[in-house]
């Protein structure tokens, strides 16, 4: 009896020192990773992580209880670091986008507003001034809300995002009465200009540019990255190749592009008038007879690359997108 109490005696006193050596040198190693975040942090205390300060936010990131990409003074360059230090694989960044196009030109006003000039306060009154129910009010409770300066408003009434400076803080989007403001991959380059779920003749009747679920975005896009969903049409970032075929076709223009200028396509005298572009052209761009040197109508180009990828001899090449800048 007494050699067994020993033994495990013996025994406990070995896992002791295992455990406590192994406690201390992961101490370290915490602290070591702790100091290591604090010194990256700003240390401004914005609070916009969602800790009271960025000690608390080191603190938790050390310990998994949070994650990284929250400190939006940072930005990406931090993100980027805290990653290396944690060796954890970075997010993607995103961005506010309005999912409204309806501005004063576009949107009919039911009645004129003479309240405080609050998008919250307008709401409570029948909803709004403007016809379309689920539209931008566009008093501008998002440009207020961000601290970054990122939002502004524009003559058309919209709120215009400046994505040098949106960090992806998410504030305006939990700041919009309308639910309108979402956040979207930064490389995604259009999306859905419109959230209203109403039938398409209220759409028709309200707005210019309102979604009418006609289709023709998802019958013509080649990825199958569109779809209808809650009365609107509905992109899958994940399949999307922001081709822009869908723009072109929208009639109503309710398709947002943030690009400023889209590449034309150029066939080079290497064509074997195979014929295979005109074949996927979705706007019929492309001129010219079998086994002759095809050409391109710029001004039905849209720039989306199908006939690039259908291109065997390799003879097109796009060019012309210059104007566009990386935001």
């Amino acid at each position: 009896m007494l050699q067994s109490v020993l033994i495990l005696g013996s025994f406990g006193a070995v896992f002791s020192t295992i455990l406590a050596i192994a406690y201390a040198k992961l101490s370290i190693l915490a602290s070591e990773k702790e100091s290591q975040i604090l010194d990256c942090l700003p240390k401004v205390n914005c609070g916009t992580c969602g800790f009271i300060d960025c000690k608390g936010y080191g603190k938790a990131l050390v310990k998994n209880e949070t994650e990284i990409g929250k400190c939006h003074v940072g930005g990406d360059e931090l993100t980027q670091k805290l990653s290396e230090i944690l060796s954890i694989e970075v997010s993607e960044h995103k961005v506010a986008a309005l999912q409204c196009g309806g501005g004063k030109q576009e949107t009919l006003q039911r009645f004129e507003y003479h309240g405080i000039m609050r998008c919250d306060a307008a709401n409570i009154v029948s909803s709004g001034p403007l016809s379309c129910t689920y539209g931008c009010i566009g008093f501008g409770d998002c440009v207020k809300t961000c601290t970054f300066n990122a939002i502004s408003m524009e003559k058309s009434g919209l709120p215009v995002i400046d994505e040098k400076k949106c960090t992806g803080c998410g504030l305006c989007v939990k700041t919009c009465r309308r639910n309108i403001l979402t956040l979207i991959p930064k490389e995604q380059k259009l999306y859905i200009g419109c959230s209203s779920p109403e039938s398409n003749l209220i759409k028709k009747l309200v707005c210019k540019v309102g979604c009418i679920t006609c289709g023709l975005c998802v019958r013509n896009c080649p990825y199958k990255a569109i779809e209808i969903k809650n009365g609107r049409a509905e992109i899958e970032f994940e399949l999307c190749k922001n081709c822009g075929i869908c723009i072109a076709k929208c009639s109503t223009h309710a398709i947002i592009d943030k690009l400023k200028a889209r590449p034309k396509a150029i066939i080079g005298s290497n064509c074997t008038g195979c014929e295979k572009c005109k074949e996927v052209c979705p706007t019929k761009a492309i001129d010219g007879l079998q086994d002759n040197q095809h050409k391109v109508i710029l001004e039905k180009c849209i720039g989306c690359g199908l006939c690039y990828k259908a291109c065997k001899p390799k003879a097109i090449t796009m060019a012309f997108s210059l104007g566009y800048v990386e935001p």
